[in-house]
């Protein structure tokens, strides 16, 4: 029996908008994934600790209050103090060009905005846990 690739959606701050997370995580669970979705207004400890209890092979953030730079580092941080920043971290949200190299940088896999195809997102999530 194949193990399905666990995945944690979370929608850190309080950004009120979830439709985006709510449709990438359908999508991931329709590609054969099982999908955590923490729900709105997850603080940084929060997320790292469903995730942490959750045992996922991979963490996604929709991040569209313009937080995301503070919001990663802090998510980053806690990871390490939890033992488990081996797993890797997607963006999605409205995110500055500029922006989106400092996230790289600090260690997130990918950064997605808006409009790219569900499948690509798809993609990258299993190429990520590989």
């Amino acid at each position: 029996m194949e193990n399905k690739l666990k995945v944690l959606v979370a929608k850190p701050g309080l950004d009120g908008h979830d439709r985006g997370a709510k449709i990438v995580a359908m999508a991931l669970r329709d590609a054969g994934m099982e999908v955590i979705y923490t729900g709105l207004r997850q603080s940084p400890e929060e997320i790292v600790k469903a995730a942490s209890q959750e045992n996922v092979d991979i963490i996604g953030l929709s991040i569209l209050s313009g937080a995301h730079l503070k919001l990663c580092e802090r998510i980053q941080k806690l990871m390490k103090e939890s033992d488990i920043e081996d797993k890797p971290v997607f963006v999605g949200g409205i995110i500055p060009a500029k922006d989106v190299k400092k996230l790289k940088e600090m260690g997130i896999y990918e950064v997605f905005g808006p409009g790219v195809p569900l499948k690509k997102i798809v993609e990258k999530v299993k190429e990520a846990v590989k």
